[in-house]
């Protein structure tokens, strides 16, 4: 199953278009906002209103075989101890190998922008590399999970 942070994910029609190919369910999680989807193969469910609703909602779900799309480093922790495989937006896998020094940086992030409110944004914008880069690594995870 294919496990989308739907809410803000600029590769939602990409990840259909994967799970449609290789004939895998997909659950679009979000607190709102979505249309329904035509494919029978994904799901809308929108959960209620609140902090992380949706986040636990996947957490609770994740299994090992399973995809989560998410750019929540908390959320992508949680599943890769569930032993989910987890990809960011722009194709990055978060692993056991590297999801701690993430959540160290975004921590870090944190407390910066904390210390000084003037500092806004510093993140580099989504490009058609990093979509490209998603579709690659999405595919490449649906085959082995397929292979098992």
């Amino acid at each position: 199953m294919i496990y989308v942070d739907a809410d803000a994910c600029p590769v939602k029609v990409e990840a259909e278009r994967v799970a449609t190919r290789h004939g895998t369910k997909m659950f679009l999680v979000s607190n709102g906002g979505l249309r329904m989807s035509q494919n029978p193969l994904v799901e809308v469910v929108i959960v209620p209103e609140g902090p992380d609703v949706a986040d636990m909602w996947i957490a609770e779900r994740a299994r090992p075989g399973d995809v989560v799309v998410t750019g929540d480093i908390p959320l992508a922790a949680k599943c890769v101890e569930a032993g989910a495989a987890v990809l960011k937006p722009n194709g990055e896998r978060l692993t056991q190998a590297n999801v701690r020094e993430a959540l160290a940086m975004r921590d870090l992030m944190t407390d910066l922008r904390a210390a000084d409110p003037f500092r806004q944004g510093g993140g580099k914008g989504f490009t058609k590399t990093d979509r490209s880069r998603f579709l690659e690594a999405l595919e490449r995870e649906l085959r082995a999970a397929a292979r098992g």
